[in-house]
């Protein structure tokens, strides 16, 4: 298993981690679908007990994936390895159970005790690796407020690290001050990514958690300019799977050649490319079957693209953008 120092933390994890949000199953933000669909809990938890055998050691969720499922399939399926795991969560979006309906951000003290004490029943553990603010946009005050919420957890033994889901520089830079703040998940794939965020990251030691790595599926190759996507599938309303679809396609057309050569396939060589892009970075890439797992995983036998490889992308990129 290809492996990596998580940041400031000094611990070496698995490169990949594997991301959680497709396995919660379908919930809704205000009547708009943001889950992946519809997911088999069964084949959830086997692509997930898979993963173990096969060296990955990091797993990201959040609560509200799924209004608390995902956390409780992945709960479930480390049962009896939590030892062996490094659990990211994340906090700060008020749901309802039952209804699987998303009602509102919520970032108070009160909030983030209440939420962390909540995944931690979830994931059926005592003690959260790295839990993660989930909410883009804080202004300073409230998160100055936030941070010293987080170190109070970290001292009370409730988690070990924190981090925030951003890709704001200047928020994520008001968390640096603290201890116990070892990451920042950003947007970050060949089409995307705030290159001064990962600069930062790279600046003050913190690992560059990668979501989206494989721009929502376009670089698995399993999608045409006329795929159709489900109405409980989030990617309906997104960009980069409608208004920007053919436009990332056929820029993909032109170097997908580069990303799968000595025979990756595109999502490896996607990820190869994160690995390459910065001594940061682990990619999430999310999963929905065994077999999914299986291939993404399978990039830790390639490692990292190539220098060569590096150069022919961005010349290629330069040309098309």
């Amino acid at each position: 298993m290809y492996k990596r120092i998580f940041g400031r933390t000094g611990l070496e994890l698995s490169a990949m981690g594997l991301g959680c949000w497709a396995i919660g199953g379908p919930f809704w933000n205000k009547g708009q679908p943001v889950g992946w669909g519809e997911v088999d809990d069964r084949e959830s938890i086997k692509s997930l007990q898979r993963a173990l055998d096969l060296g990955i050691t990091f797993f990201d969720t959040a609560g509200v994936y799924g209004c608390g499922h995902s956390e409780r399939i992945l709960g479930q399926a480390i049962e009896g390895q939590r030892q062996n795991v490094f659990i990211a969560t994340k906090f700060g979006q008020v749901f309802d159970e039952e209804t699987r309906q998303v009602k509102y951000y919520d970032y108070s003290p009160e909030q983030i005790r209440l939420d962390c004490d909540s995944s931690l029943r979830r994931l059926n553990t005592d003690v959260i690796d790295l839990f993660q603010l989930h909410v883009k946009e804080v202004d300073i005050e409230p998160a100055i407020i936030i941070r010293e919420t987080l170190e109070d957890l970290a001292k009370e033994g409730k988690i070990r690290y924190y981090g925030w889901s951003t890709d704001n520089l200047e928020k994520a830079k008001i968390f640096a001050e603290g201890p116990h703040y070892a990451a920042v998940q950003q947007q970050l794939n060949i089409f995307e990514g705030n290159e001064a965020l990962l600069a930062f990251c790279e600046n003050e030691n913190l690992a560059s958690v990668n979501r989206s790595p494989l721009s929502m599926g376009l670089l698995t190759g399993k999608f045409s300019v006329s795929s159709k996507i489900a109405d409980d599938d989030v990617r309906i309303r997104r960009p980069a799977l409608q208004e920007e679809r053919a436009a990332r396609l056929e820029i993909l057309e032109k170097i997908k050649g580069i990303l799968t050569e000595d025979d990756r396939t595109l999502a490896q060589g996607a990820i190869g490319w994160l690995w390459a892009r910065s001594e940061q970075t682990f990619p999430i890439p999310g999963f929905k079957t065994i077999k999914q797992v299986e291939e993404n995983i399978g990039a830790t036998n390639f490692g990292p693209l190539s220098e060569v490889q590096m150069s022919q992308i961005s010349e290629n990129l330069r040309r098309v953008i």
